[in-house]
């Protein structure tokens, strides 16, 4: 979880009381105080039961937030990103003065290419 005591909130609304709440509306909804009070003389956890019956319309909810903005219904992972400059300079250095030196080894073989082919034709002609 966040270090953020306020994303750490909305983490745990999202995740726990949203679910629950969902869960009294419809009770509250289809069977009034009635149905309400069974999920607390039925059950030992009664809040799991509610929990659990409220989570597929909390994931709508949730879904419908995402929407909105990105993150902000389903909970999203935090990743801290460090390029470090300095080594990715050097090796940019380090490749471009490779390339300059392959390169000058490329175009001494074809000077040397080039004068051998033309020692050659001033030999036979």
């Amino acid at each position: 979880m966040a270090d953020d005591p306020i994303e750490n909130l909305r983490l745990s609304v999202m995740q726990d009381a949203l679910p629950v709440g969902m869960a009294i509306l419809e009770r509250a909804r289809k069977g009034g105080v009635s149905r309400l009070a069974e999920a607390f003389a039925n059950s030992d956890d009664p809040l799991e039961v509610l929990r659990s019956e409220g989570e597929p319309a909390a994931k709508t909810i949730r879904e419908q937030l995402d929407r909105v903005s990105p993150g902000l219904g389903n909970p999203v992972v935090p990743v801290k990103v460090e390029v470090d400059q300095t080594n990715s300079q050097k090796e940019q250095t380090s490749d471009e003065e490779e390339l300059i030196r392959v390169l000058d080894r490329i175009s001494n073989g074809m000077e040397e290419l080039d004068s051998r082919l033309c020692d050659e034709c001033s030999e036979k002609g």
